[in-house]
């Protein structure tokens, strides 16, 4: 943003707002943790489907009374979901939030001009 307050031609506050070295750098923040976290889960699901449509005996496997290799795996996956869920929002009160707040209150005081 311009240190006079004053616009570019034809920009509206969001757009400078969306061109701020700060905005950037929170969306390339936000970009490095999302793609690979996406990533990774997105492949740990590959993994078990690929293993039960192409491993069924493997996942067959009796561990204990009526659980075998399939059902845990499963299971696993829905724990993997909550695991990554709790891991961004830490990720984002410390790394997204605070930059994402200033922004804003950057944002909301141009609002009064």
């Amino acid at each position: 943003m311009s240190t006079t307050g004053e616009r570019p031609p034809g920009s509206t506050r969001y757009e400078q707002i969306q061109a701020s070295p700060e905005f950037v750098k929170l969306r390339k923040r936000l970009r490095r943790f999302v793609f690979p976290m996406s990533v990774a889960f997105l492949a740990w699901y590959l993994f078990y489907v690929v293993l039960a449509a192409y491993a069924p005996e493997f996942m067959s496997i009796k561990l204990a009374g009526n659980l075998n290799v399939g059902l845990l795996i499963g299971v696993l996956q829905f724990v993997s979901t909550f695991v990554i869920t709790t891991i961004y929002v830490q990720y984002a009160n410390k790394h997204l939030d605070p930059s994402a707040e200033r922004i804003r209150a950057q944002l909301e005081g141009s609002d009064e001009e």
